[in-house]
């Protein structure tokens, strides 16, 4: 039995009108056995029958009173059958979660103590807590919607009680209160829901239940009955009408003022008296045998007074019956967090020939609203942070709710050494979950990198797949998206500003001063700080006393003594800047003459970046910040972040960055965008979060597309050696992504580059090029995936220039080469459609056994993991260090770094570290000009030859294409 099988069978007890009317005589609410006959007086239920003869005030008072002992019995029946049903359920759900311990809360405007008791009591008999909002009788409407606000958002809180004058049930209140907790019906979804006739996922006015089951007892309940409600309209009298309607009992609705009262209840088998109806129902005006049933919520102690004792019964009934919905809304919450199929709408495409520019075909698709987008695949409304229409936040509790669900297949998307235009991964990547979720009905989701505004400005364009392939609308993928590379440029640049500060002050100022501002005295005490704290522990110190320090302590706490020639932090800038290279701060009188040479990193080469890419919960991050080295102190002791006392800081700016963002395709397939570290400066891949959210949503069954940057000799090596390491993560298959003018360049073909028109070779049929081409370069990267066990499909991107005989050859020589599979793809043309083949070919590779394994042990030296690397994925013969790279190795290992898995920098252009040698060069050695570390994302990287960490814009960079339509505010050139 499923646990959500486990769910719906611990709240079968619980009593629901149907949905469908009952035939006559069925029970009102299910199969649950009827409680016994409350009698013809009012025992604490309400009732009150005619006599068939005139009768005196008093005698009837004495009537009522002979037969009250006996009709409470039966009515305290019938609240115990409510509680012991409601007992039972909830405590099936405590078994199956032990951690649920659903709250009542009450809000009420004046102090009614005797409807607080009422409800604890009857909320202790099943083991339920009740929380009291107790507000002034004057509370203004803002007061009431505020705390309503707040119990929406607490999740111990299962059902809320609004019990307030009429007058301040206002329209605001009843619309601010979720209609998931509002247990006693009065919301306007949980009313239409009635109105309808579809109670099942709402709630039924408690009043209304407590009243129909003392009708039902009194056997007023068949087709062709009456029942006459007196008082004013509201949603107690809206729901006995729809329930007692759907049962074929006939309403009459009735006023205390109306002259045809009385006619009316003359004609009623019963009479309900709603709280502002009459108090008093004249005798001689009731049919033989009719009910009367007083609906009051007041409470009274006086026990003697039949007509308040009734009113008491129907309240504590009530109150029963109010219990029953707080345990049926925690039953469906609970069932809320077990996994939900997809209920994918799908977008559809009608692609055009020719093809329309990218943005063309990104306005021509009207997306659904990323709220519908999420509640089709799984997620609820707490899980969604929405930023604008089209694209979310998604919150990471996901995780946590569907942690017992299994994942689903990962595939990972690499590619052939690129051409300086790059071979479409983003597009096959899309082009591969649209046809797997919208052509052959698999859950899928893509995992992208977000784009750096580097290439969107300068050379390479945008990211978001291209022609009928592509993640909308691709003008808010590309431009800042939710703001993480700012998060990211401002907590990196917080740093620098920091380090530079902290060499400042500790230059200018003696120990006592450095102490007195780092712990200054407020109201003449001294503390430290969370953070100082943790740095008093990196030196050896247990105190937390600032008075005990001797003046060494001060000294060593106060002083980093970071040596500026050893300082690893530059500023970060989201451009390509190439004059921000190298740079000289500090330059201002007003920094004394401190002035050092620096420079800047492109946003996206930030440590930081790597993090958030990497990490696995706020708490990792928040560890991984705290431990990034950002230099070196003058005595050789690496300094963090926390020794600065920034870590907090920065883990405050990326608190909403390590959200992944949804989004989706033109074909309305869900896209996880997070993260964005460049492939040969960094490591390459979207963020760990991304993918194990998207695992658990597609379910067992489901795949999640990732992709890693660049070759794979780069964006896949690092994707296992690292995020796999990090994450343990394991891939099902590879998509090798080839194109018929990359395998041109590799086979002989001149060099192309961005902005000039391609040679004739790249046009003109030659299949000599591409077999070269794939006996080399394609042959090589597919020998990569295989050091790590993992099976490949190589697909095809096909390009306009393409032909029949170029394709065939390609698929047939990469099954030559070690390819489980190869097929051309036309996603670009023809969307998820033209990309069924390779989804077909992908579903096969991943239900083959996996045999993964990574490249190395990371307990080797540094020296022989870049050595490994070199040789097995780059097919270099050695590699070479710098003195500088031999120092920083050592530097490392004595700091204790040795263990830290490898990211190499190294050009995407070529398997070797020069740019201009295509296909599989062999016999080079690979020069390794020097050694940085990531200690906070955990990796090493060398720098191989002259790789630079800042891009440059070219002599014609993209920016003079993009323009806004002041008008529209439509943007024009971005591709």
């Amino acid at each position: 039995m499923t646990r959500l099988s486990v769910l719906r069978h611990a709240c079968r007890g619980l009593r629901v009108p149907p949905s469908q009317p009952t035939r006559s005589g069925a029970p009102v609410f299910g199969s649950a056995k009827r409680c016994p006959s409350l009698g013809l007086a009012g025992n604490r239920a309400m009732l009150r029958c005619a006599s068939t003869t005139p009768t005196s005030a008093s005698s009837m008072v004495n009537k009522y009173s002979k037969e009250q002992e006996g009709a409470e019995i039966g009515y305290e029946k019938c609240v115990s059958d409510v509680l012991e049903r409601t007992r039972e359920s909830l405590v099936a759900l405590q078994r199956d979660d032990p951690a649920l311990h659903p709250v009542l809360a009450i809000i009420q405007s004046g102090e009614d103590d005797g409807l607080l008791e009422v409800n604890r009591k009857m909320a202790g008999k099943i083991g339920l807590n009740v929380a009291q909002i107790c507000l002034t009788k004057d509370c203004t409407e803002d007061e009431i919607v505020d705390e309503l606000s707040k119990l929406n958002e607490d999740p111990r809180v299962r059902g809320v009680y609004l019990h307030l004058a009429p007058a301040l049930l206002t329209g605001r209140v009843i619309s601010t209160l979720a209609p998931e907790k509002d247990v006693d019906g009065v919301a306007d979804l949980n009313m239409g829901r009635l109105v309808r006739g579809d109670p099942s996922e709402g709630f039924v006015p408690a009043e209304a239940m407590a009243v129909m089951e003392v009708l039902e007892s009194h056997g007023v309940s068949s087709e062709g009955q009456t029942v006459l409600l007196v008082g004013a309209d509201g949603a107690v009298k809206v729901a006995l009408r729809c329930l007692m309607e759907r049962r074929g009992v006939v309403t009459l609705n009735g006023h205390k003022s109306s002259e045809s009262l009385q006619e009316q209840v003359k004609k009623a088998d019963a009479v309900v008296l709603l709280g502002a109806g009459p108090a008093e129902v004249p005798p001689t005006w009731l049919k033989p045998g009719a009910a009367v049933i007083h609906c009051d919520s007041a409470l009274t102690s006086d026990d003697h007074d039949a007509e308040r004792t009734s009113q008491n019964g129907l309240a504590h009934l009530t109150a029963a019956y109010r219990m029953q919905n707080v345990v049926l809304g925690s039953c469906r919450w609970l069932q809320e967090q077990q996994y939900q199929d997809w209920s994918l709408r799908l977008l559809k495409l009608q692609p055009l020939n020719p093809v329309p520019s990218d943005i063309q075909i990104s306005r021509a698709q009207t997306p659904k609203s990323v709220q519908q987008l999420a509640q089709e695949i799984g997620l609820l409304p707490g899980e969604l942070e929405p930023y604008g229409r089209n694209k979310a936040k998604v919150r990471l509790s996901l995780l946590e709710r569907l942690q017992a669900q299994p994942d689903g297949n990962l595939v990972l998307v690499a590619g052939i050494t690129p051409t300086p235009l790059g071979e479409g991964k983003s597009t096959v990547t899309i082009g591969l979950v649209q046809a797997l979720s919208a052509h052959l009905k698999l859950n899928s989701f893509a995992c992208l990198r977000q784009p750096s505004q580097g290439p969107t400005f300068g050379v390479k364009g945008g990211a978001a797949g291209g022609g009928y392939a592509q993640v909308i609308p691709m003008e808010e993928f590309n431009l800042h998206l939710t703001g993480d590379i700012h998060a990211i440029t401002a907590a990196n640049n917080l740093v620098a500003a920091a380090i530079d500060a902290r060499m400042l002050h500790e230059a200018t100022q003696s120990d006592k001063a450095l102490f007195n501002r780092l712990v200054p005295s407020v109201n003449g005490v001294r503390k430290f700080s969370p953070i100082q704290i943790s740095r008093l522990r990196r030196l050896g110190l247990s105190t937390t006393e600032p008075a005990s320090l001797t003046a060494e302590e001060v000294r060593s706490f106060v002083r980093l003594d970071l040596d500026p020639s050893k300082l690893t932090w530059q500023r970060v800038v989201d451009t390509n800047d190439r004059f921000l290279r190298k740079i000289t701060v500090g330059q201002a009188s007003t920094e004394k003459g401190h002035s050092r040479e620096t420079g800047f990193d492109i946003a996206v080469a930030s440590e930081i970046m790597a993090i958030l890419a990497l990490a696995d919960g706020l708490g990792d991050m928040r560890v991984r910040l705290a431990r990034m080295v950002v230099g070196t102190s003058r005595s050789g002791q690496p300094i963090t972040a926390e020794d600065l006392g920034v870590s907090g800081a920065l883990a405050v700016l990326m608190k909403d960055a390590i959200k992944p963002t949804l989004m989706q395709t033109l074909e309305g397939t869900p896209v996880f965008v997070h993260a964005g570290p460049f492939a040969n400066i960094a490591h390459g891949n979207s963020s760990v979060l991304a993918d194990k959210l998207a695992l658990k949503l597609v379910g067992r069954d489901g795949f999640v597309v990732t992709e890693a940057g660049f070759g794979a000799d780069i964006g896949m090596e690092k994707f296992f050696s690292i995020k796999c390491r990090a994450s343990g993560l394991r891939p099902s298959a590879v998509v090798l992504v080839a194109t018929v003018r990359a395998l041109k360049m590799h086979g002989g073909g001149p060099n192309v580059s961005a902005g000039s028109p391609l040679p004739r070779e790249y046009i003109d049929e030659n299949l000599s090029l591409v077999t070269g081409g794939c006996h080399s370069n394609l042959r090589k990267q597919i020998e990569i995936a295989h050091l790590f066990g993992v099976p490949v499909v190589v697909a095809l991107n096909v390009f306009k220039t393409d032909t029949a005989a170029e394709i065939a050859l390609v698929c047939r020589l990469a099954l030559e080469c070690g390819a489980r599979a190869a097929v051309p793809c036309h996603h670009w043309a023809l969307g998820g459609r033209g990309s069924v083949e390779l989804a077909r070919a992908v579903k096969e590779a991943s239900a083959a056994p996996s045999h993964f394994q990574f490249l190395y042990e990371t307990e080797m030296p540094i020296v022989e993991k870049i050595r490994t690397i070199a040789q097995k994925v780059y097919g270099a013969d050695d590699i070479a260090l710098s003195p500088q790279a031999e120092a920083e190795i050592q530097t490392y290992e004595q700091q204790g770094y040795r263990s830290l898995p490898i990211c190499m920098a190294k050009t995407h252009l070529s398997l070797s570290h020069m740019p201009d040698k295509k296909g599989a060069p062999t016999g080079f050695t690979l020069p390794i000009r020097t050694v940085r570390a990531s200690i906070g994302a955990g990796f090493i990287y060398p720098l191989v030859g002259t790789m630079s960490t800042m891009p440059g814009l070219p002599t014609r960079p993209c920016f003079y294409d993009i323009d806004l339509d002041p008008v529209t505010e439509e943007i024009t050139g971005l591709f």
